[in-house]
C-alpha cells in the first residue's frame, strides 16, 4: 500500500531537490503548503513559474539576471575599473554586492575544477573567460573561489592563466573560513576578506 498519493508524492520528490532538503522535511513542507497555506503556495507556485520564464543568464558575467545583460556588467563606471572577481556561484555575487567594498565586475564560474568528478576548464566557463582576458580591459582578477581544495586548484588555475595576460591575480584573503561557503560569511567578514586580498604566489 502506498504511503502518499502520487500527487502528494511527486511534490515532496520535488520539495528535495532544494538544498538540505531530505524526505522528512520535503514532507512537511508539503503537507504544510497544503493542508494549512494553501494561499502561499499558489503564490509559490506562480512566482516560480514567472521566475523560471523571465530569468536567464547574464551574457558577459553570467550571473542571474532579467535582461541579457546584469545592471552590474551594464555599468560603464565599474567596466571602467578594469576589476574583475571571480565566483563560483551567482549567490556569491550578491554576498560580496553586500559589502560594498568592490565596485569592478564580476564573472561566475557556476562551479569549480574538480577532475574526479569530471569537471574540466570547460565546463566551468574558463574558455570564456579567458576571452575576457584578451581583450585587454581586465587589469586585475579578484579570486573569490570558496576555501576548499576545489575552490583553492581552481584560483590557481586562474591565476596562471592571467599571468599570461600580465593580470594582477589576487586571492581573498582572511576572514573566510577553510571549508566554508562564501553566501554563509556574514557581511564584516567578507568585507574584511576583500580588503585583506593578497597576490596569488
Amino acid at each position: 500500500m502506498k504511503k502518499f498519493s502520487p500527487a502528494i508524492s511527486a511534490l515532496i520528490d520535488a520539495l528535495r531537490v532544494l538544498p538540505g532538503v531530505g524526505q522528512k522535511t520535503a514532507q512537511r513542507m508539503a503537507f504544510q503548503l497544503l493542508d494549512r497555506q494553501r494561499d502561499g503556495a499558489a503564490h509559490l507556485a506562480v512566482a516560480l513559474e514567472s521566475a523560471l520564464e523571465r530569468v536567464g543568464r547574464c551574457n558577459t558575467c553570467r550571473t542571474l539576471s532579467e535582461t541579457p545583460e546584469c545592471p552590474v556588467c551594464a555599468d560603464p563606471e565599474r567596466a571602467s575599473a578594469g576589476l574583475l572577481c571571480i565566483v563560483e556561484s551567482p549567490a556569491d555575487v550578491i554576498a560580496v554586492e553586500q559589502t560594498g567594498q568592490f565596485q569592478g565586475q564580476y564573472f561566475v564560474l557556476m562551479g569549480r575544477l574538480s577532475p574526479l568528478d569530471g569537471i574540466g576548464p570547460a565546463d566551468i566557463g574558463l574558455d570564456r573567460l579567458e576571452e575576457r582576458f584578451q581583450q585587454g580591459q581586465v587589469k586585475e582578477v579578484i579570486l573569490a573561489t570558496n576555501p576548499t581544495l576545489e575552490g583553492d586548484t581552481t584560483a590557481h588555475f586562474i591565476a596562471d592563466m592571467a599571468r599570461r595576460y600580465q593580470i594582477q591575480a589576487s586571492r581573498i584573503a582572511h576572514g573566510v573560513p577553510v571549508g566554508g561557503e562564501l553566501e554563509y560569511v556574514d557581511h564584516t567578514t567578507l568585507g574584511h576578506a576583500f580588503s585583506g586580498r593578497k597576490t596569488v604566489l
